[in-house]
């Protein structure tokens, strides 16, 4: 057997993780991260405004600097049968770029701009022009966001476009299009020089973008200057060809070959979003919800084609085929925040350490304290014995991605009072990241679309043993976990093994690479019972701010 080696890449909200990977048994041979460093000091980004932008400087340098690290700690037989590269990203997070397809943010005069970068998935400043979409698409005979949920999202392509374009006159004038990071990094590796040549996506473009087999492509051009004259043009400039992951976008170009020293010969697959990639190298089986649990969670779900022809379920995040496994129809939903939650309760608690004990408590020991509070908030809570009326938790800390898209939600902490303390505070916002889990379930389930068992992946559901038996018990089904630290570039990597044709299907890659599961969590059904009756509180409480809180939030 000839030797063969990929590389997946995963773009994270916090770093980018690289991989070289045996593309016949799926062994790591080398990996490396790199942590954006604009974005780790948080510039352009205001988190009161619900502003998330990152610097495509920050993944170049990621990509570059991984790459050539995992490169240095290989031998020569690795490095010259490395066969291709696919990427996976957060999204939707797009950015304007000029003719060349070039993010405006890499030119002088826009490199300090934040709408001239990448709008991350978590900004949610968009949330007024997301609602004016979901009205507007109201008028029209098609549902065009029957695809989507029928919600539109402000974490969004369109509603990110239409804010950045009101609300920055030299953007707009300078902005040739808008493109996906997913689609943008396979552009950039293979030398693209004008926006036509980009190789679009059908995760991003079905998801995020509101493209569909039903119409041919992208909704019609009066839908959006109906809607604001500001979209002119940009649907109509959208090709409306689309190519899943499994494809190749081309091969390395000179300038990149050059810079990572490998050849011209490594094919460059099309790009994915993480939780689909994941999805993939967690192993995803039709009707298992893979829950890929990071800053925010990412549940993918697939099916037959001939299961679900013309269905579509209300209040996910889309419904596309072959988003996850090509000739497969791709359903993703999911949680805005999840681990971001947790860091939330760390900072908080954290504050005396970094504002009053700095500079009179040596830096190293701040850093070792505030490390540790997570994990030992997990073993107290685990520890800890619970009742009904115990403090209770909305998970809605950046709104509500699944069931029914809303960003005007907020979450909220009820049943305080003197006795309540850092772990049952940071118990009830576990508890309410799971329930918010059963929420995106119950949303499958209720619309005849069976869920047969769950797949964990991700860093939260390998470090905190208390959360997924937590998930286990709320869900009162089981959770196995994925063996794999790095399962999203996995993913990228079976699918850059299928796009250099080692494999005819993605599916044969993922039975060859795949690591398998090595802990499986079943419910403890001594305490189904009492989280089925609280979920019901969680329920309630869910609706009373909705009906109550989120109305005079989006009125102001």
């Amino acid at each position: 057997m000839n030797e063969a080696y990929v590389i997946g890449v995963d773009y994270g909200t916090d770093s980018v993780r690289s991989i070289i990977v045996n593309a016949h048994n799926g062994e790591e041979i080398a990996a490396s991260v790199f942590a954006y460093p604009r974005w780790k000091k948080q510039l352009y980004c205001n988190a009161e405004t619900n502003q998330f932008r990152q610097h495509p400087l920050d993944y170049i340098e990621g990509f570059q600097y991984t790459i050539k690290d995992c490169l240095q700690n290989v031998d020569d037989t690795v490095r010259s049968n490395i066969k291709a590269i696919s990427i996976d990203t957060t999204g939707s997070s797009p950015v304007a770029v000029d003719e060349t397809g070039t993010p405006l943010a890499l030119h002088e005069n826009f490199a300090n701009d934040p709408d001239a970068m990448f709008v991350l998935w978590k900004d949610h400043s968009s949330a007024q022009e997301a609602e004016e979409i979901n009205q507007h698409a109201k008028k029209f005979d098609v549902n065009y966001l029957k695809y989507v949920g029928g919600v539109y999202s402000s974490e969004w392509y369109w509603s990110k476009l239409l804010h950045v374009l009101r609300n920055n006159k030299q953007v707009k004038e300078a902005c040739y299009n808008w493109v996906e990071h997913a689609d943008w990094m396979p552009f950039l590796l293979t030398g693209g020089k004008h926006i036509s040549e980009m190789k679009r996506g059908v995760c991003t473009a079905g998801h995020k973008g509101l493209w569909a087999e039903e119409w041919n492509g992208f909704p019609p051009e009066d839908f959006f200057t109906s809607l604001d004259t500001s979209l002119a043009g940009y649907a109509s400039a959208l090709p409306s060809q689309t190519y899943t992951a499994d494809k190749a976008a081309g091969s390395l170009s000179h300038e990149w070959a050059d810079k990572l020293g490998l050849s011209t010969n490594v094919i460059v697959g099309i790009g994915a979003m993480d939780a689909h990639m994941g999805a993939v190298g967690g192993q995803i089986e039709p009707y298992y919800l893979s829950k890929v649990m990071g800053t925010s969670t990412c549940d993918m779900l697939v099916a037959p084609v001939e299961d679900i022809q013309s269905k579509y379920v209300q209040g996910i995040c889309g419904l596309v085929n072959g988003s996850v496994i090509p000739n497969m129809i791709g359903m993703e939903a999911g949680q805005s925040a999840f681990g971001d939650v947790y860091a939330w309760f760390k900072n908080l608690i954290a504050w005396p350490l970094e504002n009053i004990a700095r500079g009179v408590v040596d830096e190293e020991m701040i850093r070792s304290v505030t490390d540790k509070i997570i994990p030992e908030l997990n073993k107290q809570a685990a520890a800890a014995p619970f009742h009904e009326k115990d403090e209770l938790s909305m998970d809605w800390f950046n709104g509500r991605r699944t069931p029914n898209a809303n960003a005007y939600l907020k979450s909220t902490i009820t049943g305080l009072d003197l006795g309540s303390d850092a772990v049952k505070v940071f118990r009830s916002l576990a508890e309410a990241t799971c329930f918010g889990a059963k929420a995106i379930v119950e949303c499958f389930i209720n619309q005849n679309i069976p869920v047969k068992g769950l797949i964990g992946i991700g860093g939260v559901a390998k470090k905190s043993p208390f959360i997924m038996q937590m998930m286990a018990d709320v869900m009162n089904m089981p959770i196995k976990i994925n063996k794999s630290e790095q399962t999203c570039a996995l993913g990228a990597a079976m699918f850059a093994a299928t796009a250099a044709g080692i494999y005819d299907k993605v599916e044969d890659a993922m039975q060859a690479m795949g690591q398998g599961f090595d802990v499986e969590y079943y419910p403890d059904e001594n305490k189904v019972s009492m989280y089925q009756h609280r979920y019901k509180k969680y329920l309630e409480l869910g609706n009373y701010i909705e009906s109550n809180v989120a109305s005079s939030i989006k009125n102001k």
